[in-house]
């Protein structure tokens, strides 16, 4: 693409707020917005709100829209689409951009009255029988980013296969000239029942069995100017507990997150004001829910009263180990038990599944290649056996009634776990020190390095391929084993990841984020204690650095 005259074509053929942004633009910011189409992948869109063909604007969604109303109208007889969005900027107008190009190809469209979860457009698209499910979110990204994310008929996101015959007829447009669209379409508002479902289905989750716990606990949620406040305190309120304090400056929708500029509950400048409201009201948890609601953070007292975050691999381990030890003490285990993780996910977890007789399946990185497998069990009639999944970036889902995380359904599941053991007085921080005395301490940490532009993305390339020509020793230790995805290893979808196995059961896998200019490097490193795993974290970290800075 030459990306001056595709910038002088949008000059030409865009609207007014578009031809005005073009005009302030550098030279650099033309290169950069129009040196590639926005990426389209099993992650569908997301990238910087924008004028150009590598930012996130009504044109580029249109023509994402076009393509995916293609690829139903040639896969369904009569296809209908689940549309929702978060609150983003500009979410709800790409909402309406897509729903008017489904609409003008006779594509029946159910379109949420309100923001909404993620998670409650994977599970509307298989509630109402829907083709497709489009979700205008970019998770926990800053505000500048927008996105657009696609599930199949089976609220999974789609697979790498799928996403290729989308792509392959979203090339073959014009995006000015071939996208149809009817700015005077009637969709159908999904009703409240939808929700109610969805909430009665979260609920349904629960593996207290009958026991009583304390629910008169102390939580602080924070739905980070996002789209949980309605539904995990719905949730929450249904299910006893009453004592929930809202953070009041991220309580309301607003994508321009004014207290918490980069809204990802990972992170502990998110969570800063949700602290703060814990130490002036002594409550016992904090929970905070990304921007579309499928990620959940936390914290806890410790021993002497502070604040402790916990990461997606501790609350994960802890969630796995909870539910596991419930179903077994109540006979609730299925014949086939299974929990799904990703390979970049503590491998302590494969051990405590190991110990309750629970199969784990491990899959790539994404929690759609977790929902894909769920599918797998559903269509052999094992749907039941799936318990568990979680990935270390503070996902997870304990049931089946939808195919992506769900933070709505974490957030409760937390929950019931921390009464759970508060009610046996035990904090989560002492079941975690017991878990790691059962079965050994595992460090489990992700750093990720950003590349930012075209010049950032050949270099991520560039890193990648130094990393293929394989690594010797890295912080004293051998590497005994490396594992190159992208060559398809054990039944899984190729990828650009690579694993290193080290002696001593420590491992790093190293990736480009599909979703963002960086490069993430995950580390599991097994050790005598915490202080020593942390001392050989620096040490490798730094090493890996030296390859490209």
């Amino acid at each position: 693409m030459n990306y001056r005259e595709e910038y002088e074509r949008w000059l030409e053929l865009a609207n007014d707020e578009m031809r005005s942004l073009l005009k302030a633009y550098s030279e650099k910011e033309i290169e950069d917005s129009f040196y590639k189409n926005l990426s389209f992948g099993t992650g569908g869109l997301r990238g910087i709100i924008g004028a150009g063909t590598n930012k996130m604007n009504i044109y580029t969604v249109g023509k994402a829209s076009q393509g995916l109303a293609n690829y139903l109208n040639k896969s369904f007889e009569s296809p209908s689409v689940v549309i929702g969005y978060d609150s983003r900027i500009k979410s709800d107008v790409f909402a309406r951009v897509a729903a008017n190009v489904f609409s003008a190809n006779e594509i029946k469209v159910y379109l949420w009255s309100e923001l909404t979860p993620v998670p409650t457009v994977s599970f509307a698209t298989r509630f109402l029988h829907a083709s497709a499910g489009v979700m205008i979110t970019a998770s926990h990204n800053p505000s500048k980013y927008n996105g657009y994310k696609v599930y199949g008929a089976d609220g999974c996101q789609i697979t790498t296969e799928t996403a290729a015959e989308i792509l392959a007829e979203i090339e073959k447009l014009d995006i000015f000239a071939d996208v149809k669209s009817d700015k005077r379409a009637e969709v159908e508002t999904i009703r409240s029942e939808v929700l109610t479902a969805f909430i009665e289905e979260v609920k349904g989750q629960s593996v207290l069995f009958g026991e009583e716990v304390d629910k008169d606990v102390s939580i602080v949620y924070s739905p980070l100017n996002g789209t949980g406040y309605i539904p995990v305190t719905r949730t929450l309120s249904e299910m006893g507990y009453s004592n929930v304090i809202l953070v009041e400056e991220q309580k309301l929708p607003d994508g321009n997150f004014p207290t918490c500029p980069y809204p990802n509950p990972e992170i502990r400048e998110a969570l800063t004001l949700g602290l703060e409201y814990c130490k002036r009201c002594n409550a016992d948890l904090l929970l905070a829910t990304d921007p579309d609601c499928d990620r959940v953070g936390i914290a806890v007292k410790d021993n002497k009263g502070e604040y402790q975050l916990l990461s997606g691999n501790e609350v994960g381990l802890l969630l796995l180990d909870y539910i596991c030890s419930q179903r077994t003490k109540h006979g609730k285990m299925p014949s086939d038990p299974v929990m799904i993780k990703t390979i970049v996910t503590s491998d302590l977890g494969e051990r405590i599944a190991e110990h309750y007789g629970v199969r784990t399946i491990n899959v790539l990185t994404g929690f759609k290649f977790i929902g894909e497998q769920i599918g797998y069990l559903e269509k052999v009639g094992k749907a039941d056996s799936y318990i568990f999944g979680f990935e270390e970036s503070y996902g997870y889902l304990t049931g089946s009634h939808v195919r992506d995380k769900d933070g709505v359904n974490a957030a409760y599941m937390i929950c019931e776990m921390f009464s759970f053991y508060r009610t046996k007085g035990i904090s989560l921080l002492e079941k975690l020190d017991e878990i790691y005395k059962e079965y050994g301490y595992c460090l489990s940490a992700l750093h990720s390095f950003e590349f930012e532009g075209i010049a950032g993305f050949a270099k991520m390339q560039e890193i990648m391929s130094k990393f293929r020509r394989g690594l010797g020793i890295i912080g004293g230790r051998q590497i005994i084993k490396m594992l190159d995805y992208s060559k398809g290893l054990n039944n899984l979808p190729r990828s650009d990841v690579l694993k290193f196995i080290f002696e001593d059961n420590c491992s790093v896998v190293v990736r480009p984020s599909g979703t963002e200019p960086k490069l993430k490097v995950y580390l599991s490193i097994s050790a005598e204690s915490k202080k020593e795993a942390k001392k050989q974290e620096n040490v490798i970290i730094k090493e890996l650095r030296k390859f490209w800075e």
